[in-house]
């Protein structure tokens, strides 16, 4: 098992849309918090992406704009635990500044959403009759380190690695970092039936 810590990979500009990004997804998690458990299953019935209703263009919630086309991007918002919105936010922290520095700021608000989108889609792809919400940032995430693995592969990621019983810290290439995490979303997809986690959509962003 592996965490990354930081990465050595300075920047040259103040990254505020990857802070914006990180604080609008914390605020929605504590208003999801504060609905209540029957809130919380209602907002992410209305605004998680369902995978039946894109790929039939059937709208089973009432919603009021673009039909279910719209949790495309609502569904980027949203998490269904405080454990799943941190791991998120921390690898958007680590990586995401470095690919906004690349981008320019605005360019990496579309970045993030159409990766979000394009992860989604996958998903949606291999499970058209699942009437299961989608949630997270994942999808988004795993496209700032698609990039990042293109842009910086030689770049050093602070790594705390639990080895059985040992912890140590190492310093990994963010191309071969990436890769193994890319690798372990692909072993985790093969038994996906049993989980509820979107692992095609962690390998779609």
């Amino acid at each position: 098992m592996f965490f990354p810590l930081k990465d050595e990979n300075p920047t040259r500009t103040f990254p505020f849309i990857t802070l914006i990004l990180i604080g609008v997804n914390c605020l929605v998690f504590f208003f999801q918090l504060a609905l209540g458990d029957y809130g919380r299953m209602v907002l992410v019935h209305m605004y998680g992406v369902v995978p039946y209703e894109i790929a039939h263009g059937v709208d089973v919630q009432p919603r009021v704009a673009l039909g279910p086309y719209i949790t495309l991007v609502t569904s980027l918002f949203l998490h269904g635990s405080f454990l799943h919105l941190v791991g998120n936010m921390w690898f958007l922290w680590i990586f995401g500044n470095n690919i906004e520095d690349v981008t320019g700021h605005f360019r990496f608000v579309f970045f993030y959403l159409l990766g979000g989108v394009a992860a989604s889609m996958l998903q949606i792809l291999i499970n058209t009759g699942s009437t299961v919400p989608i949630i997270g940032a994942s999808g988004a995430v795993s496209a700032v380190l698609g990039a990042y693995m293109l842009k910086f592969p030689r770049a050093r990621i602070r790594t705390l690695m639990f080895i059985f019983i040992f912890i140590t810290l190492v310093n990994v290439p963010a191309g071969t970092f990436i890769g193994i995490w890319f690798f372990l979303q692909l072993i985790s997809s093969l038994g996906a039936g049993a989980s509820n986690v979107a692992w095609y959509a962690h390998i779609g962003g």
